[in-house]
């Protein structure tokens, strides 16, 4: 079996011979319902998207701000399980859909039981699991279920994560580095601290582990500035946003013109130096 370690990190070695970063959009799975998170998956993936981070939801979503926790909320007024997420992303990888991160907490892994996740999340053809309220200390209840089926955890650097954490974070994440570009919650409606995440870059580029960017990107002028400097941008709040009060083929339509936007600006403008 080929550790997801190796394969998340593959979409993003692909992306960086494409002198390009690496697009990462999240959707919340059930919102506003099933039938419409599948058809919003294909169309980001048909639009360009490079991994869809496809989250779980959790009534106590502690990373997230109130576009994801408000999606969240609805999804679970719907009835959306980990098994109907589990589902959604099988049937959506047969379809040839972009590869699939799953984003959760430790609480819905540790209810579902690690290792039965780890199993079920293999099976849909997942490449691993973000989770964010995991400190370095603990991660050891997750990843290693994880591992033994070939699934990656990334790992967050925070703002105020110290450079020599910052550095075993890194060194102990699969994948790639999740950058936190800026303190507090996720939200769309913050602008990214861009002197702070070259900064960030630069440190950690020494890890050998791809870097990627997320919290406060959604604009093209941001996936530009993020591009530039740094391997995969993630969106997360702004693609909710941009299906907002939509469903079914409308809501599929608004992602994929969405995302479309942020395509071109992944392109670094010297070849020769791809960063």
């Amino acid at each position: 079996m080929i550790a997801a370690d190796d394969r998340i990190a593959a979409v993003l070695d692909r992306c960086r011979a494409e002198n390009r970063a690496a697009l990462i959009m999240y959707l919340m799975a059930g919102d506003p319902n099933l039938e419409t998170t599948a058809l919003v998956i294909d169309a980001v993936s048909r639009a360009g998207a490079d991994i869809i981070e496809l989250g779980i939801p959790y009534g106590d979503p502690l990373a997230d701000g109130p576009t994801i926790a408000a999606a969240a909320h609805r999804a679970l007024e719907n009835g959306t399980s980990i098994d109907d997420t589990l589902t959604i992303a099988r049937a959506a990888r047969a379809r040839g859909a972009a590869p699939i991160l799953f984003f959760t907490y430790a609480n819905p892994i540790s209810q579902y039981g690690p290792e039965k996740f780890a199993r079920a999340a293999r099976e849909a053809g997942a490449l691993g699991a973000i989770v964010p309220d995991v400190p370095l200390e603990e991660i050891d209840e997750f990843a290693p279920a994880l591992r033994a089926e070939g699934l990656g955890l990334p790992l967050l650097v925070a703002p105020t994560t110290p450079a020599a954490r910052a550095a075993e974070i890194a060194k102990r994440s699969d994948g790639f580095v999740y950058v936190v570009s800026r303190l507090g919650v996720t939200g769309a409606r913050r602008e990214p601290d861009v002197a702070w995440i070259a900064g960030a870059i630069e440190r950690l580029r020494g890890s050998g582990k791809h870097l990627a960017v997320g919290f406060g990107i959604s604009t093209p002028a941001h996936v530009r500035a993020m591009s530039a400097i740094a391997d995969g941008v993630i969106v997360g709040s702004a693609s909710i946003d941009a299906i907002a009060g939509k469903a079914g083929t409308d809501a599929a339509e608004a992602a994929y013109s969405y995302v479309a936007t942020l395509r071109p600006s992944l392109q670094r403008g010297d070849p020769a130096n791809p960063g």
